[in-house]
């Protein structure tokens, strides 16, 4: 008898998109007359995922991702039909906000390389989502991105979150106010009618090592940076918890998002906050791709365009992080750094 192994990342790609399904299916439908066939949906996305991940079924499950690929979608539109408000891409309702970015942009300016060491595996800084529910109390922020996450430095015993190399800061614009530079390290900027109000720090390092940072490395907007109650990594979905209070409320339509795909850096400069360098040629632990100066964006993906996942916004990516000065050296300026967009989504 052949032993059975686990499941194919195609599979996984597909439990993972039910689970989506699911939270997205959660919300109250107002057609009472579509719940015998959502929840019918729902209980036969369960088998299937069940047969999927069980090893009793072998490692290919022939008869799950088709069946699958057919039920997924179903279940979302019997939903949305019925009234639930199912979330399409880049828009918002009261309770979530869903952007979404392409596949294989993870290049910063189109040029960027990853480190040589095998543990940054492809795809661990490649940006795919941003969904932002409100909880009542708090607001879930959750990003994803297009490889598994794994905790290759056994962060825990560093008093960590439970991963390690990937870090995101999500910049929100909330109104009036606000700043227009990034956060020490990323080397880049907003838009003056852009500027960002909060950002969510998304890392592996624990609140304290955080903090520390934050008020030895950005004092001027500490004030403006909210550390997660409760930070954790699931499949591809880096998600951050934080309270309602700190955000200064409740998230509106009139709000813009931006997030920041960078990488935990535990030894990082003097000046950065815990972020890693991109220089000229990648090495064990740096990018490639840039300059050994900070006049380039030391950022491997944002969102772009209307972040919908059009595969337009990935030249308008690449347009917005290469437009800064190339000739400037070690005496570059705020002027010099490269400008990124904010996205409202519900504009």
């Amino acid at each position: 008898m052949q032993q059975a192994q686990g499941p194919t990342r195609a599979a996984v790609d597909l439990v993972e998109k039910m689970d989506l399904a699911r939270i997205k299916t959660s919300r109250p439908v107002k057609n009472k007359s579509a719940l015998p066939q959502i929840e019918g949906l729902k209980n036969r996305v369960q088998r299937q995922k069940f047969r999927i991940l069980s090893p009793m079924f072998g490692r290919t499950c022939p008869f799950g991702s088709s069946v699958l690929r057919s039920i997924v979608p179903l279940l979302i539109t019997a939903c949305s039909s019925g009234g639930g408000g199912a979330v399409t891409n880049s828009t918002s309702d009261s309770n979530m906000v869903v952007l979404q970015d392409p596949a294989n942009d993870d290049k910063g300016p189109g040029t960027y390389t990853y480190p040589s060491n095998p543990v940054y595996t492809p795809g661990s800084f490649d940006l795919r989502s941003l969904e932002v529910e409100a909880k009542g109390s708090t607001v879930e922020f959750r990003v994803e991105v297009d490889q598994r996450i794994d905790d290759a430095w056994d962060s825990k015993a560093w008093g960590g979150n439970g991963f390690s190399i990937q870090m995101a800061f999500i910049h929100i614009d909330t109104g009036e106010g606000g700043a227009t530079t990034g956060m020490p390290g990323t080397n880049v900027r907003f838009a003056e009618d852009q500027a960002w109000n909060k950002v969510v720090i998304i890392s592996p390092q624990g609140p304290t090592r955080v903090n520390s940072e934050v008020d030895a490395k950005a004092p001027d907007v500490k004030d403006l940076v909210i550390v997660p109650k409760l930070t954790r990594a699931r499949g591809r979905t880096l998600t951050a918890v934080v309270s309602t209070e700190d955000l200064g409320g409740l998230p509106s339509e009139g709000w813009g998002y931006q997030v920041l795909m960078q990488s935990n850096e535990g030894f990082p400069g003097k000046t950065d906050l815990l972020t890693r360098k991109v220089n000229e040629f990648e090495g064990e632990h740096r990018f490639g791709g840039g300059t050994d100066f900070d006049n380039d964006p030391h950022v491997m993906d944002i969102f772009a365009g209307s972040a919908k996942g059009a595969a337009g916004e990935v030249q308008a990516q690449y347009d917005a992080l290469a437009a800064y000065n190339s000739d400037a050296g070690e005496d570059a300026t705020a002027e010099d750094l490269a400008v990124v967009p904010m996205i409202y989504p519900g504009s």
